[in-house]
């Protein structure tokens, strides 16, 4: 019997693709409205999906790894990833939702209240994606870190800073996760005869120390209903993937081929070990995809995206330009080197959004490899997560 799998789209713009939003099936006028997003997160919702995560920056989109590409041809500008997710909690009722949060000019207690009360607007589907800021650009947007080594050279002075801001990153989500267990469970008591509302007894402080942060804590948001909302990590790298492993529920990985996908799965699992991680952590494959009913139709289009672009696509995850069938045989496949799943970035949307749910998701479960119909619970429910007790909690 064909396991199981979980699936998640990235929702970014008009799509991953830089030109998708010149497709006449695009809605570049509607990208900065919270219809746009409603409408994407619900049509996910129709496909099963598990999650959809919300993309997030410190400053402008680029096609070039190096800073700001001045482009004037792509897609540029986008909304608050936090803010958006909570706008379309209330309008849609199983789907995870995961927003982007950076972590390296952005106080832990600012996301772990952030984030609680998204799980608590979404009644227990909310995640967290962190995410690290590297480029001068946003360094320069909130200039609080005079004296920046860039962490993306080959200098023993860049590797360092590479480790620090990954160590850095680990801190954050420690931090944020001992924030959402400042509360007890039961700190609320909300007792009109006795006049009492909390129980102070059952609210802590964390005390955390570290190179990077100090925070005292409580939080002034009650545990979330998830107790841990989902943290979600991208790890393309050596680096990254210890960060991960080390702090992630969910990893993604961005794998070539299958023998690239068993070596970062083991290295995962070691990582985790290593850290006394145990449970059903999760590792998601990650693909650009572009979809139609004909594999030449699908090259035509991806070739008239690139045509746009006048340079091609540089993704850092591995591209599928083609069917349904051939996507899920891809999947299926991709599956056997360990992943539990997959999270697909649409190359153009609605477009790709619409061939993920219609032509993939029926072609899974036609293979019995994908739900069908939402059970009910939360996001960790739907991921075999436990809900985690709380560290500060004496019984």
């Amino acid at each position: 019997m064909t396991r199981p799998l979980h699936l998640a789209v990235a929702l970014d713009g008009a799509g991953w693709h830089p030109a998708a939003w010149r497709l006449p099936t695009a809605r570049p006028h509607d990208l900065l409205t919270a219809g746009y997003w409603v409408d994407l997160v619900r049509r996910a919702e129709e496909g099963l999906l598990d999650l959809v995560t919300f993309e997030d920056a410190l400053a402008l989109q680029s096609s070039s790894p190096e800073g700001p590409d001045h482009r004037t041809d792509e897609v540029r500008g986008r909304l608050d990833a936090v803010l958006v997710a909570a706008r379309v909690a209330p309008l849609t009722a199983h789907v995870g939702l995961v927003p982007t949060g950076t972590v390296t000019h952005t106080e832990p207690f600012h996301l772990s209240k952030a984030i609680a009360t998204l799980d608590y607007v979404s009644q227990g589907r909310a995640g967290w994606r962190p995410q690290v800021s590297a480029g001068a650009a946003e360094v320069a947007h909130v200039g609080r870190r005079p004296g920046w080594t860039d962490p993306r050279g080959d200098t023993p002075e860049a590797r360092q800073a590479l480790l620090d801001l990954f160590e850095e990153a680990g801190d954050a989500v420690e931090v944020v996760r001992r924030l959402w267990d400042s509360w007890e469970d039961d700190a609320e008591i909300r007792d009109a005869a006795t006049g009492r509302f909390v129980d102070r007894d059952k609210l802590h402080y964390v005390d955390f120390e570290g190179r990077f942060f100090s925070v005292r804590g409580p939080s002034i948001t009650p545990r979330p209903p998830q107790g841990q909302p989902v943290v979600v990590a991208l790890a393309h790298a050596e680096v990254p993937r210890a960060f991960a492993a080390r702090s992630a529920d969910v990893v993604l990985i961005t794998p070539a081929d299958n023998a690239a996908a068993a070596a970062q799965v083991a290295e995962i699992t070691a990582a985790r070990a290593e850290a006394g991680r145990t449970g059903p952590d999760h590792v998601f494959g990650e693909l650009v995809v572009l979809l139609e009913d004909d594999e030449a139709r699908a090259a035509e289009r991806w070739a008239q995206l690139e045509a746009w672009s006048g340079r091609e696509d540089a993704s850092d995850a591995e591209v599928f330009v083609g069917t349904p069938q051939g996507l899920a045989d891809l999947l299926l496949a991709r599956a056997e080197a360990g992943l539990t799943g997959f999270r697909l970035r649409p190359a153009a949307l609605p477009q790709d959004l619409d061939a993920i749910v219609a032509g993939l998701v029926p072609e899974l479960q036609r293979r019995g490899a994908f739900r069908t119909a939402y059970e009910p619970g939360t996001l960790r429910d739907r991921l075999g997560l436990e809900r985690p007790a709380n560290r500060y909690a004496t019984s």
